[in-house]
């Protein structure tokens, strides 16, 4: 059959039959819709063809189906109570025919010429109607929102064809009350809920051959597919990773849900192409509820906030800015950059008291040195190594959200003094936790029984398995700043880097990254960084004072009369904090060069050129992480060494005049 003798005349206008029968088009079986095409209109368009053509009539480019005479064609269209159906013949054994072998009907009867007919396939395809698409796509008017009903109580099931049309209805709706400000809390949830509910019961409709009803119909396969001008429906299952595939067909398909699918038939990804795009729209409307319920922020808070990337962060002028609370609006903004909020449907007032009743624990002893000031020094290098060398790209979502919370908590309910002062004095936190990580250990468990009260459970909408993992890894990575542990940590991170293809764990990585940040404040700017070292020696004479008061012998820097302080910061940085950072910086260099590799093509903001120091050229090879920490460290441990000498002759001085004074008077 020559194919330009039949596309031009019945693609196109293959009957525009109108039916007036209340009868859905996709419930029709094909015996119901070849009756409903079997109509006078049919009859007259088949007399017009015939008699506009009448070389044709008798010819082999007729055919006979129930009596009617049809054109031969590759397709043909026409429409059905306002639906658009297009049958598509396919050659016998030909690319169009389906794939899965339907059960065949009896063979037509045999021709006068004794040839039996080869049977091909017939495919019909519904699509919406321009008709229909306006129905159902057109805004509703002010009128039909304002007579709305919100009440959710007799709400048709969410499983039929009429809560689709009204949880559409009702987010428009709710989306026109936001603006406005005129809706409640609970109406909203209310109706965003039912929203969700229809959506995971959308009805997924897959290729099934039909049975053909009568014994001289062709073989027929229905499908229904999305509407033309729907992108998501032309997505082919290879063109997304498997990973998305997966989360795809579990989020908006029934796949447990449902007892009418076959366990061993798989959700086609076409078929989840209205469920994913009507998930969208909800997803704009959760954005648009979290956007509009975000904690407002002070100008001068925000102003602050503009130098939060930067590694010299002063966290002392952000306290002034935010009236001594830097641990809620910091903490807040880096769960929101970071889109920790979205992402496991934190609710933001929630969040709000959860970092207010932290900040309160930081607070509880009026600590110098370890409160929430120190608690939001530690979130912002956090987040400067999260964000500014890369690592934020080897982590997943979970981990970050459960490193930055380890940060924000990790000294939460700090008593002033240290683990040992807890073990020598007996306190019942020592007892509690067996001498053992006694501090750490209450930060980690206060933290999570405040979580555990409904308005600071900031985890609530965590899955099971999601939650044993945030807690596990915040557990990890608080016990590991245990200054204990700090050595033991340094030996097992270089041994492993030693190895000629190290394997390192994420939660030992995000352990050494906290531990560096939290004893970090030496390799920051110099008036930061003295302002923190006298602040904590404040704090250890506190200590010594307590100790002394007890009848307990002095811990190392608490005795006021005898420390020497600038001695102790170059012994500090020298032997504790460049280490750390060193083998840090060589971890995150080893753990980000297979992710920076793989990406040549992009420009890294984090990284710089090293020197190759035997060719004194620029290796382009080798990744490296910008380091401010260096420059800061070694200006810092110059001004104390000079601090050191001058300390050292005005002591000298000291003890000179003593001796003099001590010194009898010469006999005359």
């Amino acid at each position: 059959m020559d194919d330009k003798t039949a596309k031009p005349d019945l693609s196109g206008q293959c009957g525009q039959v109108q039916c007036t029968e209340s009868v859905t088009p996709t419930d029709l079986s094909f015996e119901e819709l070849r009756n409903k095409f079997d109509t006078s209109a049919t009859h007259a368009l088949v007399r017009r063809e015939i008699a506009s053509k009448p070389s044709t009539h008798g010819s082999a480019t007729r055919q006979v189906v129930s009596g009617k005479i049809f054109k031969k064609c590759k397709s043909a269209t026409f429409q059905i109570d306002g639906a658009t159906y297009t049958i598509v013949a396919s050659p016998p054994g030909g690319a169009g025919a389906p794939r899965e072998e339907a059960p065949r009907p009896p063979p037509l009867p045999t021709p006068r010429n004794g040839t039996p007919p080869k049977q091909g396939a017939l495919t019909i395809v519904r699509r919406s109607s321009s008709r229909s698409k306006t129905e159902s796509c057109s805004t509703p008017t002010d009128e039909q929102l304002d007579q709305l009903d919100l009440e959710t109580e007799h709400l048709p099931a969410v499983d039929t064809p009429d809560a689709c049309d009204k949880a559409a209805l009702r987010l428009r709706y709710l989306l026109r009350q936001l603006n406005r400000g005129e809706i409640s809390a609970e109406t909203l949830q209310k109706n965003l809920q039912y929203a969700a509910k229809v959506l995971e019961a959308v009805y997924i409709d897959e290729t099934k051959p039909a049975v053909a009803r009568q014994q001289s119909a062709p073989t027929l396969v229905f499908r229904r597919l999305a509407d033309e001008d729907d992108e998501l429906s032309e997505v082919q299952p290879d063109a997304v990773p498997p990973e998305v595939r997966e989360w795809l067909a579990s989020t908006f398909t029934r796949q447990l849900a449902t007892a009418k699918r076959k366990s061993d038939e798989k959700p086609k990804f076409r078929s989840v192409a209205h469920a994913i795009r009507a998930g969208i729209f909800v997803d704009r409307i959760y954005r648009r509820v979290t956007s509009t319920a975000l904690m407002q922020f002070p100008q001068d808070v925000v102003r602050v906030l503009k130098t939060l990337d930067e590694w010299s962060f002063d966290v002392f002028t952000l306290h002034e800015a935010a009236n001594g609370q830097p641990v809620k609006y910091l903490g807040y903004e880096l769960l929101n950059r970071y889109g920790m909020i979205h992402k496991f449907k934190v609710p933001p007032t929630i969040l709000e008291n959860f970092l207010g009743r932290i900040e309160e624990g930081y607070c509880r002893f009026h600590n110098p040195y370890h409160n929430n000031l120190h608690a939001a020094d530690v979130a912002q290098t956090v987040h400067y190594m999260l964000c500014q060398t890369g690592l934020m790209n080897w982590l997943s979502d979970l981990e970050i959200f459960a490193t930055l919370v380890a940060a924000v908590v990790h000294d939460y309910e700090h008593t002033g003094t240290t683990n040992n002062f807890h073990v020598m004095s007996g306190s019942d936190t020592a007892l509690l936790y067996n001498d053992r990580a006694v501090l750490e250990n209450h930060h980690i468990s206060a933290a999570f029984r405040l979580m555990r009260e409904e308005e600071y459970n900031i985890l609530q909408n965590l899955s099971r398995d999601e939650f044993r993992e945030f807690r596990t890894l915040v557990i990890d990575m608080v016990l590991a700043t245990d200054m204990s542990f700090h050595f033991q940590q340094l030996k097992n991170m270089r041994s492993l880097l030693s190895l000629a293809e190290p394997t390192i764990d994420k939660s030992k990585a995000t352990s050494l990254v906290l531990h560096c940040c939290d004893i970090s404040h030496p390799a920051k700017r110099w008036d930061l960084h003295h302002r923190w070292t006298m602040s904590l020696l404040d704090e250890f004479f506190l200590q010594g004072d307590k100790e002394r008061d007890l009848g307990l012998p002095f811990s190392p820097l608490c005795d006021r009369n005898n420390t020497l302080v600038a001695e102790s910061q170059i012994g500090f940085i020298e032997f504790i904090v460049e280490p750390s950072m060193g083998v840090c910086a060589d971890m995150l260099e080893c753990i980000l060069g297979p992710l920076h590799s793989g990406n040549k093509s992009g420009t890294n903001a984090a990284t710089e050129p090293t020197i190759d120091e035997n060719s004194g050229a620029e290796s382009v090879n080798k990744f490296k992480i910008r380091k401010p920490w260096i420059t800061c460290l070694s200006d810092n441990k110059k001004i104390w060494k000079e601090q050191a000498t001058k300390d050292a002759e005005a002591r000298a001085n000291q003890e000179q005049e003593e001796n003099i004074e001590v010194q009898p008077p010469p006999e005359e």
